[in-house]
């Protein structure tokens, strides 16, 4: 014998209060305090009540369905922080009952996909990551005034909400522990400067190098999208001397470039930290451990997945109607200094010139 499902009537004749009540609680309605909401959702789930989608739609303006878009030439395979969020939010989303709706862009066109995903008329709002310097896809989403939330933020100044960590602090922490140990060429292997938040690191590196009088040559600044092959190649090119007088010590922009950096360093015969102090930003994967290099790797560190629930709870606040200057954080990274990273060698303590 089939069940009989909950109805919103069933939640009513629980809770002593009317249908209209209990269904502007279950829905989001900003109006209805604390209190209820929490007995409306707790006898919810006791009943394991199921809400209809297309009337909740018709009721709420909403479809409880978010998007998120990928482009469509990122190697998903190998986007090891990709996967990390796309779990971390699908299964925050669905704690609040919200189902997460992936989809991957086609074309050169990065707007295309959210013009026909709005068109469609199916979801409440988007989550984007990985914003660009200018990005189109958040100047759109605010000419359409649909509601969004961004992983980062593409500007200094952002009027939209977002969850970022303080990059221009990441690299600043990386130069004020280098110069503390006494280096002066310190080589930045970033990401790839089509990104914000590789502008925002250059911007923090040149920053704090400037406030101890060093600067570093253009041609020891690197960018390009992280992988361990870009940060060998980047590294051989840094150490081998046809540059300039080599660095003695570089900052990644993440763990998988440092791990060709350490590779590099290896195949070149260069004792890390002896000669070379490599340092990264870690975003904390689980196939990639900073504490299991050899030498383990000093890093600053903001695990990717600590950004999951403040990002699907902020979506969900916004839909709600909380303003958006209540929605935008800036997180800081810490500082963890493991035996990756030592004193400058003696014997070459001079800037580069």
């Amino acid at each position: 014998m089939v069940p009989t499902l909950a109805t919103l009537k069933d939640i009513s004749q629980k809770t002593g209060l009317s249908v209209a009540t209990v269904s502007r609680a279950l829905n989001g309605f900003p109006e209805v305090n604390a209190r209820t909401r929490t007995l409306v959702e707790e006898t919810a789930r006791a009943l394991n009540y199921s809400p209809n989608r297309l009337a909740q739609k018709l009721v709420s303006g909403r479809s409880g369905m978010v998007g998120m878009v990928v482009c469509g030439g990122t190697d998903l395979t190998s986007d090891r922080s990709f996967i990390e969020i796309m779990i971390g939010l699908s299964s925050r989303l669905a704690e609040r009952d919200i189902d997460l709706v992936f989809q991957v862009g086609q074309g050169d066109d990065p707007v295309a996909p959210y013009r026909k995903l709005i068109d469609k008329n199916t979801l409440d709002g988007f989550i984007l990551n990985a914003p660009r310097v200018g990005d189109s896809r958040i100047s759109f989403l605010q000419e359409q005034g649909v509601p969004f939330v961004v992983h980062g933020r593409d500007s200094d100044d952002p009027a939209y909400a977002f969850y970022d960590i303080d990059n221009p602090a990441v690299a600043a922490q990386s130069v004020q522990l280098l110069t503390d140990l006494g280096h002066r060429r310190i080589a930045l292997i970033n990401g790839d400067a089509e990104f914000a938040f590789a502008g925002q690191r250059l911007a923090g590196f040149r920053a704090a190098m400037a406030e101890r009088g060093l600067t570093a040559p253009p041609e020891f600044i690197f960018h390009g999208l992280p992988s361990e092959d870009y940060g060998y190649t980047s590294a051989l090119a840094a150490l081998s001397g046809r540059l300039g007088a080599r660095p003695t010590a570089i900052i990644c922009a993440s763990t998988l470039i440092a791990a060709g950096v350490m590779k590099a360093a290896r195949d070149l015969s260069l004792d890390v930290p002896g000669e070379l102090s490599i340092m990264a930003h870690d975003d904390a994967l689980p196939e990639l451990r900073a504490i299991n290099f050899q030498p383990s790797l000093t890093v600053t560190r903001a695990p990717m997945r600590e950004s999951c629930v403040p990002l699907a709870d902020k979506l969900i606040d916004l839909l709600a109607g909380v303003p958006v200057d209540r929605l935008q954080t800036t997180v800081p990274a810490e500082l963890i200094i493991r035996s990756s990273t030592g004193p400058a060698p003696s014997q070459e303590t001079d800037a580069w010139t």
